[in-house]
């Protein structure tokens, strides 16, 4: 049984990229970067589908919403109480 392969993310939008360039055949790319054409095809759909969520995000990268922020602050504050009242116990 053949093992399965994986590409990263990079590699992915690379040939992504070359198949919407349109420069060469889909057969052509995927014997260059020994993937199955059908493994293009369908990168290159992935990537036209997603590139509308890059341009609503206005080009910023997802970050935690401003609940998650609260949330952690919480959690640093609890975490720091718990932490100065273990090392008074260590110090008596």
């Amino acid at each position: 049984m053949a093992k399965r392969r994986n590409f990263s993310d990079s590699f992915k939008a690379k040939v992504a990229l070359e198949a919407l360039r349109g420069d060469k055949t889909i057969q052509e790319i995927a014997a260059k970067y020994q993937v199955h054409p059908n493994q293009v095809s369908t990168w290159k759909r992935q990537a036209v589908e997603g590139m509308a969520d890059v341009f609503s995000r206005g080009g910023k990268s997802e970050g935690p919403t401003e609940a998650e922020v609260k949330d952690l602050h919480a959690k640093i504050g609890r975490l720091t109480v718990e932490n100065d009242f273990l090392a008074q116990g260590l110090k008596k």
